[in-house]
């Protein structure tokens, strides 16, 4: 079975009708066999801020040492973000394995008139997942309600229900207090419930409930949340009390409503296991969530925001208002189901200067036409309509000043369709032979007449990306007409997801295709300026002063450590570090790369003091010398400390995982290097599945890049690094460097780090890994990296001046 046949199976129960219970998930789970057995589980319920909720728990358990699943919905751009294991999306292949165990037994329940719905389906997906990947414990996000959510077929070991307010009539209740009733069923039995409902919704809670822990603002409530106000564009500070317990941290979440979901959620967690105050505060500040107030830029400030009913576009118009002053105009792109109170929506939200309704692209949206009149009636200043989100949001930010607001709400599916103008990556792939583009078209999940067709077409400038259905429609019909080919994802048309697509053609037909989009609906012409820029048409270097800027440049590494996998206890007198480093730089070094932690496997944490005091007395001896000078650490502390003494780059190979971090870059306006890694140092015998590990990679580093950018950094000057050997078999490293080119889809220049690792014994390297760390370097630069990581540096700066020869041999005439 492949991806795209498991995929549209999934979607295609949809058309089950859903009914109160949750014998059906148990019946399906029973025919896996239970796996979901012996996991502990937590169910988060509640009107809004449940998967906010949900994700703060989850991070929080993460960084008490847990392995957790997540289970959560609905999805941006694939229908796998529903279910991770700490942090990464079920695997493809794990789909495909999930529908071929249940096709059989659907289908005969089918027959029977008594199929599992969607939702079902989904969660044994997630069940069945927690416990093949054996977690500690899994995370869920209640559905609708609580008693007969299919959620509730565990025994949860803690619960809550975050908030309450009138939805889903006719479904669980017709009041506050039917609702609250329902949803207070997901209550574990041997823990009090958790909620931050409060009047008549928390009496009905705590009917329901009997044993319950209230978190709120005031000083009764059992944990106190106190919201603290913003400390920049992307965090609030937090201030929780438990009976036992304080925590003070920064969120990157905005809103009050937030302080009472951290708390929430700080409750399940200490319910769940020993968590410290240290763990607690970590694991809040690194729980970020897609639009959930997401602030995408300052200027003007662009936020995305899935409020959905009108108590979520009353919270959004509070924390809007932190905002008084700080913006001139606001510029509102809407976008709703047609279920939804629109005119109470609109009410709630605050009253826009410009407001462009549109209509996502789902069947039960809701006309924008119908969605303008709702604005033009709630006085808005002035009301346009456009046919899609995409097209909305290229509207907005272009009648918007640098002083403005530009704000994109009403549903998560609009939120999604807007954010995809931030994390669709246009993948360039090399494409040489006949077995290359049959890869290509299977990796897109084409059918497989699809690939049949194409594969001898394809063998030319090829690139694949993800749209809507109807921008894959549209792409197809222009791309044919100019003579090239395109090849659309399997995925079937109801499935609510993003569709691969897979573009060929000559340069000159992707020249006409980028200028017959420019203009065109549906998003069209913001995918043509993606387009242009991931195949370098018609585009210009905005940032000519990083060493990258003119060709591959060299970094080369000065551990000024005891203990690191290849040089350590080298260079750990500062004598000895700065003499290696003026080496380096006479051999033609770019960059000279100070690390004072090592992160080989099994390697010990630094203390940030002891760090710091190797790291800065070097850098400050060497920050005249011409090269840049970078440093390698995982910690905030230890980079400010490097950038005082006169660092230039930030290196993390943890990718991020100190939230302080993309702001120390930003705040110095510095460059700086994302990793993905899963874990850093490396824990030996952790195994780690992908399906394609370049995708993969790619997909998972794009979150990263994102928290950067969001930060304050342009693309420009973050740079990507696959993190060859972290989390990756030998083949696989080999895999990620073989297709270097590829991570330039993510639009930020990228490093590659393969000096001397274990890799190279794939191919029987031998013990000095020289000759193959420069093979290396050839293959990188020939591929197009902008940086690579070596420790001999004469050697391999001649390997990249040689490849950039053979490019342009006149550059090197004199």
């Amino acid at each position: 079975m492949n991806y795209h046949e498991a995929a549209n199976f999934l979607f295609d129960v949809r058309r089950f009708r859903p009914k109160p219970g949750t014998e059906s998930t148990a019946d399906l789970l029973s025919h896996l066999g239970d796996p979901h057995e012996g996991v502990d589980y937590v169910q988060v319920a509640g009107s809004n801020g449940k998967g906010s909720t949900a994700r703060m728990t989850e991070r929080v358990l993460r960084e008490a040492g847990l392995d957790v699943g997540l289970y959560t919905s609905p999805h941006f751009d694939d229908v796998r973000e529903r279910v991770q294991v700490n942090g990464r999306k079920v695997r493809k292949a794990a789909v495909e394995t999930y529908v071929e165990s249940i096709r059989e037994y659907v289908e005969d329940r089918a027959a029977d008139g008594d199929a599992p719905t969607f939702f079902e389906v989904l969660t044994g997906l997630a069940l069945w997942h927690f416990g093949r990947e054996d977690v500690d414990v899994a995370v869920l996000e209640v559905g609708i309600g609580g008693k007969y959510d299919a959620t509730s077929v565990v025994d949860p070991v803690a619960s809550a229900v975050t908030s309450v307010t009138l939805e889903h009539t006719g479904i669980i209740g017709e009041t506050i207090e039917e609702i609250a009733h329902d949803k207070a069923h997901v209550a574990p039995a041997d823990a009090p419930l958790v909620t931050a409902t409060d009047g008549e919704a928390f009496d009905a809670v705590r009917m329901q409930a009997g044993d319950v822990v209230r978190v709120g603002p005031d000083a009764e409530a059992d944990v106190r949340a106190s919201y603290e106000g913003r400390t920049n564009h992307t965090e609030a500070e937090v201030a929780l009390a438990g009976p036992d317990w304080s925590v003070e941290t920064p969120i990157p979440l905005l809103g009050e409503y937030q302080a009472r979901n951290a708390g929430v959620a700080a409750a399940l967690a200490r319910q769940v296991g020993d968590v410290t105050e240290t763990e607690l505060a970590r694991g809040l500040r690194k729980a970020d969530w897609p639009g959930r107030f997401e602030v995408m830029g300052r200027d003007p400030i662009v936020v995305l925001d899935g409020a959905h009913n009108p108590g979520a576009c009353e919270a959004l118009a509070d924390t809007v208002a932190e905002f008084d002053g700080e913006y001139d105009d606001l510029h509102l792109v809407f976008g709703a189901m047609h279920d939804k109170d629109l005119r109470a929506m609109a009410e709630a939200l605050p009253t826009p200067d410009r407001a462009v309704a549109c209509r996502p692209n789902l069947d039960r949206a809701e006309e924008e036409a119908v969605v303008g009149r709702v604005f033009e009636a709630a006085g808005a200043g002035e009301v346009l309509t456009r046919s899609a989100v995409e097209g909305a949001l290229e509207n907005a930010l272009s009648a918007a000043g640098d002083d403005d607001m530009v704000l994109v709400a009403g549903s998560l599916f609009a939120v999604a369709e807007a954010r995809s103008r931030w994390t669709r990556a246009e993948i360039p792939k090399h494409v040489r032979d006949i077995d290359d583009a049959r890869e290509t078209l299977e990796d897109a999940h084409v059918t497989d007449p699809g690939v049949w067709r194409m594969r001898g077409k394809a063998v030319h400038r090829v690139l694949k990306t993800r749209v809507q259905e109807r921008q894959a429609r549209y792409l197809k019909e222009e791309m044919l007409s100019l003579g090239g080919e395109c090849a659309i994802s399997g995925l079937n048309e109801q499935s609510d997801q993003n569709v691969d697509v897979v573009l060929m053609g000559t340069l000159a037909q992707f020249k006409r295709l980028a200028g017959k989009l420019d203009g065109q609906p549906y998003g069209l012409s913001v995918f043509a300026d993606d387009l242009r820029a991931a195949l370098d048409i018609q585009t210009e270097s905005d940032d000519p002063d990083y060493p990258w800027a003119d060709g591959t440049a060299v970094m080369g590494v000065l551990n000024v450590t005891p203990d690191s996998f290849h040089d350590g206890g080298e260079y750990d007198r500062v004598e000895d570090a700065v003499a290696r480093a003026e080496e380096m730089v006479a051999a033609g070094v770019d960059i000279v790369d100070v690390g004072g932690e090592s992160t080989r496997p099994g390697a010990d944490e630094v203390p940030v003091e002891t760090e710091i005091d190797r790291v800065v007395p070097v850098i400050e001896r060497i920050a005249d010398l011409d090269a840049a000078i970078s440093i390698d650490t995982r910690k905030a502390a230890v980079a400010e400390a490097a950038i005082e003494a006169g660092a230039d780059i930030l290196n993390d190979v943890s990718g991020l995982e100190d939230p302080e971090m993309r702001f120390v870059a930003a705040d110095h306006d510095a460059a700086l290097i994302v990793m993905h890694s899963i874990d850093a140092p490396v824990v030996p015998g952790r195994d780690v599945d992908y399906d394609d590990v370049v995708e993969d990679v790619i997909d998972e580093l794009e979150e990263r890049v994102l928290l950067a950018e969001k930060a304050g950094l342009d693309r420009e000057q973050i740079v990507v690094d696959p993190g060859l050997g972290f989390g990756k078999a030998a083949a696989e490293s080999f895999e990620l460097l073989g297709r270097t080119d590829e991570f330039h889809a993510l639009e930020c220049p990228v490093l590659i780090g393969h000096s001397h690792k274990s890799m190279f014994d794939l191919v029987d390297a031998g013990e000095d890994k020289t000759a193959a760390t420069v093979a290396g370097t050839a293959i990188a630069a020939e591929r197009g990296a902008d940086i690579v990581r070596v420790h001999d540096v004469e050697e391999n700066v001649a390997a990249v001046r040689a490849v950039a020869a053979a490019d342009d041999p006149e550059r090197f005439e004199e």
